[in-house]
């Protein structure tokens, strides 16, 4: 069995704070040579991106790939629509899913798998101000707890 390959080139941090993530999915993306390269480059920026459906395909909208500064005349708009890439079944599942009410796609992550670019979708559920507090708060005191189990265990040597 070969090895795969993977590379991330770029994640959407504000996506896991924003919304909670139900569910994700690999797509693939359809990509011109200049923006395969800009991506392997990791000039890539997903922070206001999102995935919506156009008819039965599913596109990639807002998401910022910096042009190519080898490509010249050649180059890519950087914020233009990219089509993502799905088998039909997940996507006629993701349509059923995104029907109910609160759902979305948010992109979390852009890589290299053997040679071509992923995307990691995330079905997602946005969060209240509320739930943002309450991780943030579960986050800190976890990082206390460790704190305090690293000091006991270090001065027990």
């Amino acid at each position: 069995m070969s090895k795969e390959f993977i590379k991330v080139v770029a994640t959407n941090r504000k996506a896991r704070h924003d919304y909670l993530i139900e569910d994700s999915y690999e797509a693939g993306i359809v990509l011109t040579g200049s923006e395969i390269k800009s991506v392997r480059a990791g000039q890539v920026n997903l922070r206001d991106s999102y995935a919506a459906f156009r008819g039965d395909e599913l596109w990639l909208l807002n998401a910022h790939i910096s042009p190519y500064k080898q490509a010249s005349y050649q180059n890519h708009e950087p914020r233009r629509e990219r089509k993502l890439l799905l088998h039909r079944r997940e996507i006629n599942r993701l349509i059923g899913k995104l029907q109910e009410k609160g759902l979305t796609l948010v992109p979390l992550k852009i890589y290299i798998k053997n040679s071509r670019a992923k995307l990691e979708l995330g079905l997602a559920r946005g969060k209240k101000s509320y739930d943002k507090r309450q991780t943030l708060r579960e986050r800190q005191d976890q990082r206390q707890i460790e704190r305090a189990l690293g000091r006991r265990t270090k001065g027990m040597e």
